[in-house]
């Protein structure tokens, strides 16, 4: 039962922090410099996220087979391939020297 009690508080805060921004700002537009910040907001923190995953706790389970698929799908991308052919390039190289090893 705590479980569904803290799913359903993270829930609301969730919401509220949503909610205070159209609140805070009512009709008012961002300055730029902070509309810049906030726009780097989410790929500063996705960046964050996949390499706390592929690293493991103090660096200790790093996957190298995984950190050369996302290499792949970086250079794939930089090459202006299309995202999900990207995507498919670095899972194909991840499965082959998974394979390999």
């Amino acid at each position: 039962m705590t479980l569904w009690i803290a799913v359903v508080a993270v829930a609301l805060v969730s919401i509220g922090f949503k909610a205070a921004g159209p609140v805070l700002l009512g009709d008012r537009t961002l300055p730029p410099r902070l509309a810049g910040v906030i726009a780097l907001l989410a790929p500063a923190l996705l960046a964050g996220l996949v390499l706390t995953d592929v690293t493991g706790p103090a660096w200790s389970g790093v996957d190298w087979t995984l950190c050369a698929g996302l290499a792949a799908i970086a250079v794939t991308y930089a090459l202006r391939v299309p995202v999900l052919a990207a995507i498919l390039c670095g899972v194909v190289v991840t499965a082959a020297l998974r394979f390999l090893v």
